[in-house]
């Protein structure tokens, strides 16, 4: 059976290669414009799962995956990283000093600022996409463009890459997941996230009675993401958080009981509501 799954951006994108990652076998990938498309046709069923970033290594959660995924009725099964290694790719080979124009995504041109910085005098373009940067040079026939874009992005478009790894960070990374309209309990590998959703009530001590059942628990609180709830007032949005959580050791057959005493705890009357999700935690990309 051919599973169909929905990814935003072109070919080139890194979306592209998360979903090639998360998906191996006999799969149809669906490339999408935006993030609300994915989720879109996830939840409508034309594609049995969406791909999508939820956090950047350096930038921190995704904020449009975060608030896409309170309103959407899915759930995350699985997760990967893809590192982010920016290269200058260009039509042909072309030095430094003969470069006129950068196109890149605005967050890819911060992270490269020492390259920048070396080219005084360039222009740099924003693009919607590292992946759209690649397209438009390989697109032009303007002398002196290049981009910054991925090794991918550039065999694809058929462009050269003029110098590898210029980023500040060549040690970034994007965690990406795949998410349905059903949510994983199976637990088949040792790694496992559980994600949720809740809101507080607005009053002195709410965020400590959410989150102390972890450590009585003991369970690890990885991290912690505020989001603004959409559809509310600035009061109810003083309290929206968003959380991710692996437990600490090796819990065996327990896992589930001790999720559910948490997940029970959090539905108590000071928070108004609890979403439980789970999913494998697939091996990084390694490049």
């Amino acid at each position: 059976m051919v599973i169909r799954v929905a990814y935003p951006g072109g070919a080139a994108a890194h979306s592209a290669a998360a979903a090639e990652r998360l998906f191996p076998g006999d799969r149809e990938l669906l490339s999408l414009e935006t993030f609300s498309d994915v989720v879109d046709a996830a939840v409508s069923g034309s594609v049995a799962y969406g791909v999508l970033p939820i956090e950047n290594s350096l930038v921190g959660p995704v904020a449009e995956t975060h608030d896409l995924l309170y309103d959407a009725q899915l759930s995350i099964v699985a997760e990967t990283s893809i590192p982010i290694r920016h290269h200058l790719v260009a039509r042909a080979p072309l030095a430094e000093s003969e470069i006129r124009v950068i196109r890149s995504h605005p967050v890819a041109l911060e992270q490269c600022r020492k390259l920048l910085g070396r080219l005084n005098g360039v222009r740099a373009i924003a693009a919607s996409t590292t992946a759209d940067a690649a397209a438009q040079v390989a697109e032009s026939d303007t002398p002196g463009e290049a981009a910054i874009a991925s090794e991918r992005a550039a065999a694809i478009y058929g462009l050269q890459v003029v110098e590898h790894d210029v980023g500040d960070h060549p040690e970034a990374f994007t965690r990406f997941v795949s998410v349905a309209t059903h949510t994983r309990i199976d637990h088949e590998r040792d790694e496992w996230r559980t994600a949720f959703s809740f809101v507080t009530d607005h009053r002195s001590g709410a965020l400590h009675g959410a989150i102390e059942p972890f450590a009585r628990h003991g369970l690890d609180l990885v991290q912690l993401v505020s989001r603004p709830i959409p559809h509310r007032g600035s009061r109810a949005r003083a309290g929206a958080a968003r959380l991710g959580l692996v437990p600490c050791g090796d819990l065996g057959g327990e896992r589930r009981r001790v999720d559910g005493r948490v997940v029970r705890t959090l539905e108590r009357g000071d928070l108004l509501l609890a979403l439980q999700r789970q999913r494998d935690v697939v091996e990084p990309l390694k490049q």
